[in-house]
């Protein structure tokens, strides 16, 4: 008779410290894994290492709607976590497993492939032929229609972070990874950088939307930074990063000119893209963190450095040297000012409406009681929307968790203009939000054809599924939230 050999006990700290290309851990389901040479071969690329040193759980069952073959986790395990991270979220439930099976099933009944196939990748085409041209014609034009060509190459370098490079650093724009890398380096083309991108947009903001560490924000109040080491990874910096400047979420104290925040908040969105091309991104290079989210995973490879520098100093060229030159030194800066002004607000506007709006709920973790899963999800107003939705479930189907992570996730999303084919394709899938953040691996063109399978599905298990009726409206009720939040006491 053999005797069953015990797993490996493994630590946090151990895992944590195996957060580089070269030596890389993470966790899923309690289950320590290598995914050192396994990332050379993985079908999603090299995407697989912005899990190193982490709990990558979220990120592997939101990445996987059709699942993974649990013989394929055993093959790699290399033991068990003994202390991990109490987690704010719950899996219990059946919600989002129907979610998939679902949403799956109707792709396969339209043929349609999860990643993205000719449309969007001819549109990917259509928007860089459209941003070269107009960068072109602002060197060559006189200065005044110079101007206006600036703020077109604005326009279309926003279409290129929401709907080329969106896709392609979430692993969606094609089934081939190399095109997905290709895909996720136009954001680097447009001067910002997709590493920087990727550690807030798919390590911070996706899997914790709307939800803030109460004890990192205790911290920080009193000017403490803790070692990142200490830092609990659920935490989103979409709500938090723009504070005090910005009340965002309701945990945070008001000042006094958050009054005005819904006045002056448009002009602060259009620095958003100066602000990172110039300050964020190079921080995070230099100290390999963002915020709370270990960098290693990215700038511990010499080649990432190297892609990093490289394309921001040629970016700079033909972004800033070159209409210098065509321009003179004064007219240059204006242009390169113009179009990234055009391009931070587009591009701050399709975003924010979103997660930053009337009825939308936020949620905060509590490492300080013991008891991290007490707080539910509300609205600012101290409200929690599923309170309501959950009593006119179907007669019979499972009560899922306030803190389910699907059902997280839609409480704190919001779409608008569901269903329309043209607002889809112009916001990348922006206007779908509440389906992106369920299924960020699957192409946003793909969103019409599921988005009435998720909302029904949400109405069946009693979660709310909100969804506005254009990017107007979405817009003015994102401005008079911001103004409530500006008088409203913390809680």
């Amino acid at each position: 008779m053999c005797k069953e050999t015990s797993k490996r006990i493994i630590t946090l700290d151990e895992v944590k410290s195996h957060n580089i290309p070269n030596s890389a851990w993470t966790i899923v389901n309690e289950q320590v894994i290598d995914i050192t040479q396994f990332s050379k071969r993985h079908p999603g690329g090299d995407i697989i290492l912005l899990s190193a040193g982490r709990d990558a759980t979220v990120l592997f069952h939101t990445y996987h709607p059709r699942g993974v073959p649990k013989s394929v986790l055993d093959k790699l395990e290399i033991g068990t976590i003994k202390d991990a991270q109490s987690s704010y979220y719950d899996w219990s439930s059946s919600f989002y497993s129907t979610l998939c099976e679902r949403v799956v099933e109707r792709l396969k009944s339209r043929n349609r492939p999860h990643r993205g196939n000719s449309d969007v990748q001819i549109k990917a085409v259509m928007i860089l032929a459209a941003f070269w041209f107009s960068l072109f014609k602002m060197y060559t034009s006189e200065f005044r229609a110079a101007i206006t060509w600036s703020i077109i190459m604005g326009v279309f370098a926003h279409f290129v972070g929401t709907c080329i490079q969106h896709d392609g650093n979430h692993g969606a724009f094609s089934k081939i990874p190399l095109i997905n890398t290709a895909a996720g380096w136009t954001m680097d083309m447009i001067g910002a950088s997709a590493f920087t991108w990727q550690f807030q947009h798919m390590l911070g903001h996706h899997p914790y939307t709307n939800l803030l560490d109460l004890h990192e924000e205790d911290m920080k109040s009193q000017s403490i930074d803790t070692p990142l080491s200490s830092k609990d990874q659920e935490s989103d910096p979409d709500v938090f990063s723009s504070f005090p400047l910005m009340r965002m979420h309701p945990v945070h104290e008001p000042q006094w000119f958050h009054r005005y925040q819904h006045l002056y908040a448009p002009i602060l969105f259009a620095l958003m893209t100066l602000a990172k091309v110039f300050q964020q991104d190079v921080e995070v290079a230099l100290n390999r963190r963002l915020y709370h989210i270990d960098a290693q995973c990215r700038y511990a490879s010499l080649w990432n450095r190297v892609r990093f520098w490289g394309m921001k100093a040629l970016s700079l060229v033909y972004m800033i040297a070159l209409p210098c030159y065509f321009h003179g030194i004064k007219g240059g800066l204006i242009l390169f000012a113009v179009g990234h002004l055009t391009c931070g607000e587009v591009l701050a506007t399709m975003f924010i409406v979103n997660h930053v709006i009337e009825g939308v709920s936020f949620a905060k973790k509590d490492n300080r009681n013991g008891d991290v899963t007490s707080s539910k999800p509300t609205t600012a107003e101290g409200v929690t929307p599923m309170d309501a939705t959950i009593k006119s479930a179907k007669k019979g189907v499972e009560k899922v968790p306030l803190n389910d992570w699907a059902a997280v996730q839609c409480q704190t999303s919001v779409n608008w203009s569901s269903g329309s084919w043209f607002w889809n394709h112009f916001s990348g899938g922006l206007s779908h939000q509440i389906e992106h953040h369920l299924f960020p691996s699957i192409c946003h063109s793909n969103y019409v054809h599921i988005h009435d399978v998720v909302e029904d599905t949400c109405r069946e298990f009693g979660v709310p599924y909100q969804s506005e009726s254009n990017l107007f409206v979405a817009y003015g009720k994102m401005l008079k939230h911001l103004k409530m939040m500006g008088r409203t006491k913390a809680f």
